[in-house]
This record gives structure tokens, sequence and C-alpha cells, in this order.
């Protein structure tokens, strides 16, 4: 069975090659392989954990309406969810523990920072998650219906897109330390709210190479904790889909 590769770093093509390499697939009793209903269950587990300290900091920053009170959390949900992924990435089989640790960083994040955008344009946050699963539910009825094949060229159309958004994040983050900003493309002008578009749709398509992904998966018989590891991919797409589409959000509000 070919691997195939995948832009989310969580869901490398060299995953199921490093599982060979150490004796799973085949060998692996049935009981004890990665199933699609199991990793379905557990990424709604971890939407449950993100939405527990989304909501948290949520109505704490509503009790003053101070971004300094909720700035600790921001920080910790931003650099914690961040070592933690890098340690899920290395160490798959620790994602039982570290995918849900995962979740709840980030939902200290996603809660203040949806709030703070939410009290500048009312009702902002309750669009971007309702067009974010709304995003999900399609683009997986497409997927499970055979609208949207990943073939190779599809594949490589979206890796090479996502790399070159993340270079141009990374580049715009290094230059700003030198007083270049990119105005036009962070503004709500025809350029800036493109570039949103752009960047969503990339974000969206993602999702797509991830259920490609982990239905191989399931196929190759990886063990049991790659269902953790799987909704840990999938957590990590959504997370950024709904960012772009947040920030896609205000930047069409700005405008009115």
């Amino acid at each position: 069975m070919p691997l195939l590769k995948t832009s989310n770093p969580a869901l490398g093509d060299k995953t199921f090659r490093d599982l060979s390499a150490r004796g799973y697939g085949g060998a692996i009793d049935a009981t004890d392989r990665m199933t699609l209903s199991g990793t379905v269950n557990k990424t709604g587990i971890l939407l449950l954990c993100a939405l527990a300290t989304a909501a948290w900091t949520w109505h704490l920053f509503l009790q003053s309406r101070n971004p300094a009170d909720v700035a600790l959390y921001l920080m910790v949900g931003a650099f914690g969810g961040f070592i933690c992924a890098m340690v899920t990435i290395f160490k798959k089989e620790w994602s039982p523990v570290t995918a849900p640790i995962y979740a709840l960083l980030e939902g200290l994040l996603l809660g203040g920072l949806s709030a703070i955008f939410d009290l500048r344009y009312p009702g902002i946050a309750v669009q971007a998650v309702g067009l974010t699963f709304g995003t999900l539910f399609v683009l997986l009825l497409a997927y499970s219906s055979g609208i949207i094949k990943v073939t190779q060229k599809f594949r490589l159309g979206v890796i090479a897109a996502t790399g070159g958004i993340m270079v141009f994040y990374l580049l715009q983050m290094v230059l700003g330390f030198f007083g270049v900003h990119f105005i036009a493309v962070n503004g709500s002008g025809p350029i800036g709210i493109g570039f949103s578009l752009f960047v969503v749709a990339i974000a969206a398509l993602n999702l797509v190479l991830d259920f490609d992904f982990i239905e191989q998966g399931v196929s190759y018989g990886a063990p049991k904790y790659m269902e953790w590891y799987g909704a840990f991919g999938i957590m990590v797409t959504l997370i950024w889909l709904y960012l772009e589409i947040l920030r896609l959000l205000s930047k069409m509000r700005s405008r009115d």
C-alpha cells in the first residue's frame, strides 16, 4: 500500500512507515487496531476538552473585559500547545495523554482570543465556529461520497500551497521585528480579504488530506493509540481553520 503524504505536520507520510519499521501493522490483533469510529470518538473527546477550557477563558474575559486578565492564559495556551504538539508528533505512542492536554491548552487560547474578537465584533465567534464545523461536515460528506478524490496532483498542490503560506507567515513575523509590515495583506481591503479567503480554502483542503490519511491508517492496521494521534491531527487542522476564518470575518466586519 502506498504511503500517503499530508501537509498536516501531525499526519506526515513517515507516520506509518515508522510504525512498520517497529513491527506494527498487520501483526496487530484486530481488537487492538485503529478504527474509523474510534478516531471519530476520540476527535469528539478532544473537541469537548478544547470547548471546556475555551468556555472558561471566555467567561474569565467577560468578567472584566480586560485582555490583560487573560493574557497569561493565551500565552500558556499558545506556547504550551505548541510544545505539546511537538511532543505528540515525535512520541505518537504518548498521544492518548498528550492529545487531550494539547486540546485543553489550545482551548485556553481559543476561548480568550475569541472573546476578545467577539467584544469588538459581536457574534463573530459563533459565526466562525459555525463556518468551521460547516466546512468540516461538507468536506467530510464530499470526501466520503467520492466527490473529492485525493489524487497525487491534488495532494502535492495542497502541500505546496500550505508550505508557501507557512513560509510567508514566518517571513512576515521575522520582518515585523525590523518594522516591515504587509499592510495590504493584513488589511481589510480586497487584497487582504482575498488572501484570507485563499488561506481558508487551503486550510479546509488540508482536512480532506487528513481524512484520506486516517482512512489509510485504518486500512493499514495501525495500533489503537493511533486513533488519538489521528484525532490530534484533525484538531490541528480545525484550529488553524477556525483562526483563519475568525481573521477573515474580522477583516470583513471592519469594513462596515
